[in-house]
């Protein structure tokens, strides 16, 4: 996407190097200024020349004293000449520019926001709780400062506007909580929940996490885009039933696994029957007629299929009582 963010070009210079020059400017000006006033009782000399060079350069230096700025790795300082844009500094190190250079002061570093579940309707109109961890950085310090009104939105509780690097960054963390609300509700409201809401093979917010994870992570680039901001990474990390629905449906996932397990039991106890026969006949351990099969059916898949362990009966008498 296209940026107007640029490098500052202005005069930057090694703010130790300024600091010694400001220290004897702050010592040489005042002393400029005492001997002048030492010349007006002398006969010799006039102290008006010396008095205004140390009135002078007192204020000057000053004026010196606010260029200087410091910066730590992954921060930056956006450089404005009277309301204009001039560039954007981000060497680390301790510097000095011309102090009538306005700057705000930006980090760079990545950011951590867990959200807290909120609660969305899933395509079939389902109200579930979801929630997300994303982790950001800014990535476009011009965007971030003149395309969305971080400034404003760092107003402080006595209404003075928030110009200090720690007002601006939680203003850009509100406007990531309010947009990744707002992409998590666009991103749950295109999928089921899961496979019994959905159709067969179609992916859901509990199967397809990867590709919901991919998606979600699309939707907040293009979103946090404006304000010049970097989505690092995006994952769902909470993802249940809404309160009002969660017994009902845990009923339903009981009910749906109970029949899965009695299909399994079913279809293990009727070949587990049929080796049985098979095996009788094979051996010719004895002949059964049509109606001994059948029983000898019914009773092993009772046996097999039942819940409670099978009290056997011992038959003493022979097949045909």
């Amino acid at each position: 996407m296209e940026t107007n963010e640029k490098r500052f070009e202005g005069t930057v210079l090694n703010g130790f190097l300024m600091l010694f020059v400001n220290l004897v400017l702050t010592l040489g000006f005042p002393a400029i200024f005492i001997y002048g006033l030492a010349l007006i009782d002398a006969e010799w000399g006039s102290p008006a020349p010396f008095l205004l060079l140390g009135v002078i350069g007192s204020i000057i230096t000053i004026i010196l004293w606010c260029g200087f700025m410091m910066l730590e790795p992954n921060e930056a300082r956006v450089i404005t000449w009277f309301g204009k844009y001039s560039g954007t500094f981000a060497k680390a190190g301790y510097y000095w520019i011309n102090p009538f250079y306005g700057s705000k002061k930006l980090s760079l570093r990545a950011r951590n926001l867990d959200a807290e579940p909120i609660k969305v309707n899933d395509k079939v109109g389902n109200p579930v709780m979801i929630g997300l961890v994303l982790v950001w950085k800014l990535k476009d310090t011009y965007k971030a400062l003149f395309e969305v009104d971080t400034q404003t939105m760092a107003t402080t509780a006595q209404g003075q506007v928030g110009t200090d690097v720690k007002s601006i960054m939680n203003a850009l963390e509100k406007f990531v909580r309010v947009q990744s609300d707002a992409a998590l509700r666009q991103v749950a409201g295109q999928y089921a929940y899961d496979d019994e809401d959905g159709g067969a093979g179609e992916l859901t917010l509990r199967s397809g996490s990867e590709e919901i994870n991919q998606l979600l992570e699309q939707k907040l680039d293009d979103r946090l885009a404006l304000a010049g901001i970097e989505v690092v990474e995006a994952r769902i990390n909470y993802l249940a039933y809404a309160p009002e629905i969660a017994a009902v449906m845990l009923r339903r996932q009981q009910a749906s696994a109970i029949i899965t397990a009695r299909e399994k039991i079913v279809e293990g106890a009727v070949s587990m029957v049929k080796m049985a026969l098979d095996k009788l006949a094979k051996e010719d351990v004895v002949e059964l007629d049509d109606d001994k099969r059948a029983a000898m059916v019914s009773n092993l898949l009772v046996v097999l299929c039942g819940d409670d362990s099978a009290q056997p009966v011992v038959n003493t008498g022979t097949l045909n009582n």
